[in-house]
């Protein structure tokens, strides 16, 4: 076992208070058995049979004291030096050497590497490498646990590198205003990488941030595994009986680099000396050794059975062959299965609007999942800036229509949080420009968990878009196309009242992240009878609006109107009208089948035109339908400029004027 030059006598003054051998000796054991892992990781390391590690030697007390306080099904969220959380929970060993090495036996099919995983069977959510969002996830979890009134707690890590992230920040303001019982706990360990402390904030003690957020907060000796355990026992205790978020700054050291290729030449050597005389482990083994309740032949005992363990589950991983797939495999793995139960439309209608229409399938949606929270700027009383959730807080109450703070990336990660403990989640953005500030969680979080750990997400995050309202660069965005292009997300823009209430309550039953568009524009111009009752349309499906034969049109929201005033403006034009209605999943199959009837094809989008969809569908029906095509696929799209305020320059900007003109064009090709 690795020691430093020397050997610690008893450097904490322990205090076991009314705790049993047994526990003492539980915690000794706790500690022990990650950092024997530990050094076993770090000879393959070298031996190059594993490729990185990221060690949490010497900060070992934390992770075992934390576990060993919470049940084992309430959640914790660990980071990468946190080994002892999985330990602690008893997860087979060959399954973790397994993940390191990505191999089949491991969580992640070999798509994610060291602690980025999680596990609903050991209640554990791993970290990805953006490191805040994992508060907002904690937030989600611990308010899905407060609104079952299960008087659980969820538990949290970051370093104090982390805590330089917005998202930290946004999340703790979050459970504070919500009094969600969580523990938030941060590792000052001295280092973010190579960054001492002094240059990551400007506090004595980053457990004085709890001040600023009416937050409860303490500073713990982090390599005092009795200290850490016996102020957590008592905390958690009163947390469940009195919710509410607790900031915990644990004071510890990393005796190892970054992670091993960093090395710690950035740390004076008398730094770590000094760390050394503090070794969590093995200041409790010469206290446990000093109290008789350890001996020398008992140590040997735990380790061999340690080493056999290790060494056993080391054989059934490095036997396991290397991790084989297909893409149709990893394809599958993008999105969990969702089987589309159709609930028909019943006869009776009434004529309303776009935003009727959304307001009511959302209201329906609420009364048909008792599990669904609607999270947003303004959505509870005031009724949401566009008034669609008006009303809701009468009939669903405000623990399930839920004001947020104005902190778009921390409730899309507190969405997550819901999503994993049992609850659907419908985030409003206030605009689909301000999706900006909670981006990051969409694209590496809601996207991505599935594919990585088999784990849903079960949000919908409603996009109020588009131009045509003179509101300007920061209110008028159609931002479809940054979504389009990430796998494992959604997408979904309806441009009549029927498919957006039908399509709604479909986005809403999937249990994967939809990204659900509605324009502006169209809220209060467009009309149309509408079942009164709830009913499901088909994702991935598009609507044919109108038949012809010289040409398809392809188009989406208000371009849709566009067209349709264009082509009732111009009779004599016979054309195929595709509305897509989704654009992810992307109904193929439609245009195809027309492009190979008409020959030529014109795609219309709001959205400027580089990097937009409609060149992703015009390379698709190059690639599919060459040869039925008697003309270039040609694209139309708004200027490549923001979108300007003044009326007649969005009017300038936008592309429905010139769309009859290339309409045009293309069918005298």
């Amino acid at each position: 076992m690795m020691k430093p030059e020397t050997t610690p006598h008893i450097f904490f003054d322990y205090n076991r208070k009314d705790l049993d051998n047994k526990t003492l000796l539980k915690l000794y054991r706790g500690m022990l058995k990650p950092r024997m892992i530990e050094e076993k990781m770090l000879i393959l390391l070298r031996q190059g049979k594993v490729s990185k590690w990221f060690s949490g030697i010497g900060q070992e007390a934390i992770s075992v004291g934390i576990t060993a306080v919470l049940d084992k099904d309430e959640y914790i969220l660990p980071m990468h030096r946190n080994l002892a959380v999985f330990t602690m929970r008893d997860i087979p060993l060959h399954r973790l050497f397994s993940q390191w090495q990505g191999k089949a036996n491991g969580f992640t099919k070999g798509r994610d590497r060291s602690f980025h995983f999680g596990t609903q069977e050991f209640h554990i959510i791993g970290m990805i490498s953006h490191l805040g969002p994992q508060f907002g996830v904690a937030d989600g979890i611990a308010l899905a646990n407060k609104l079952k009134g299960n008087n659980k707690v969820c538990a949290v890590f970051t370093g104090e590198g982390g805590t330089s992230e917005g998202d930290i920040h946004e999340a703790l303001n979050v459970a504070s205003v919500w009094q969600l019982p969580v523990l938030f706990c941060i590792e000052n360990n001295g280092y973010g990488l190579s960054t001492p402390t002094n240059e990551q904030y400007n506090c004595e003690n980053l457990a004085d941030r709890g001040k600023g957020y009416g937050m409860e907060s303490h500073i713990i000796e982090g390599n005092d595994i009795l200290e850490v355990y016996t102020k957590l026992k008592d905390l958690v205790e009163s947390i469940r009986t009195n919710p509410r978020p607790v900031l915990l700054e644990f004071k510890t050291f990393r005796m190892r680099g970054h992670e091993e290729a960093s090395g710690t030449k950035y740390v004076p050597t008398d730094l770590i000396d000094e760390w050394g005389l503090r070794d969590p482990l093995l200041n409790f083994e010469s206290y446990l050794l000093s109290e008789g309740i350890l001996s020398d032949e008992k140590i040997q005992q735990f380790k061999n059975e340690f080493k056999h363990e290790i060494d056993e589950n080391l054989d059934i991983a490095f036997a396991e062959p290397k991790i084989e797939s297909t893409e149709a495999n990893e394809l599958n793995d993008v999105y969990k299965e969702f089987k589309y139960q159709e609930v028909k439309e019943n006869l009776e209608t009434e004529n309303i609007r776009l935003i009727d229409a959304i307001s009511h399938g959302l209201k329906q949606s609420m009364e048909r999942h008792d599990n669904l929270v609607i999270m947003g700027q303004d959505v509870a009383e005031y009724g949401g800036v566009f008034k669609i959730t008006e009303g809701f807080v009468e009939q669903f109450g405000k623990e399930r229509v839920r004001n947020t703070p104005i902190c778009e990336s921390a409730i899309v990660s507190a969405a997550m949080g819901l999503s994993i403990n049992g609850f659907k989640a419908v985030v409003e953005m206030q605009f689909a420009d301000f999706v900006t500030s909670g981006f990051n969680p969409i694209i590496n979080y809601l996207a991505k968990n599935y594919y990585r750990w088999n784990e849903k997400a079960d949000v919908v995050v409603r996009m109020p878009c588009g131009a045509g309202v003179g509101a300007g660069p920061f209110h008028s965005q159609t931002n479809e196309a940054w979504f389009t292009h990430t796998p494992g997300l959604k997408v979904v823009y309806p441009a009549f009242p029927y498919d957006a209430k039908g399509l709604l309550a479909t986005s809403i039953e999937d249990p994967n992240p939809v990204m659900f568009f509605e324009h502006k524009a169209l809220y209060r111009s467009i009309r149309q009878d509408v079942p009164t009752d709830y009913y499901t349309i088909p994702l991935g499906k598009a609507s044919l609006l109108k038949e012809g034969k010289d040409v398809t049109i392809i188009t989406y929201g208000a371009g849709v109107h566009w067209a349709l005033e264009t082509l009732d403006q111009n009779q004599e034009i016979s054309a195929d009208l595709i509305d897509l209605r989704t654009l992810i999943p992307l109904d193929t199959e439609t245009i195809y089948k027309s492009v190979e009837k008409t020959g030529k094809v014109i795609i219309l989008q709001e959205d400027s035109l580089f990097g937009g969809i409609a060149s992703d569908i015009s390379a698709l029906i190059m690639e599919n339908c060459f040869e039925h095509l008697d003309a270039p696929v040609k694209r139309v799209a708004s200027l490549e400029t923001p979108v300007p305020f003044a009326s007649n320059l969005e009017s300038a900007y936008l592309p429905k004027n010139k769309f009859k003109e290339n309409l045009l064009d293309l069918l005298s090709y």
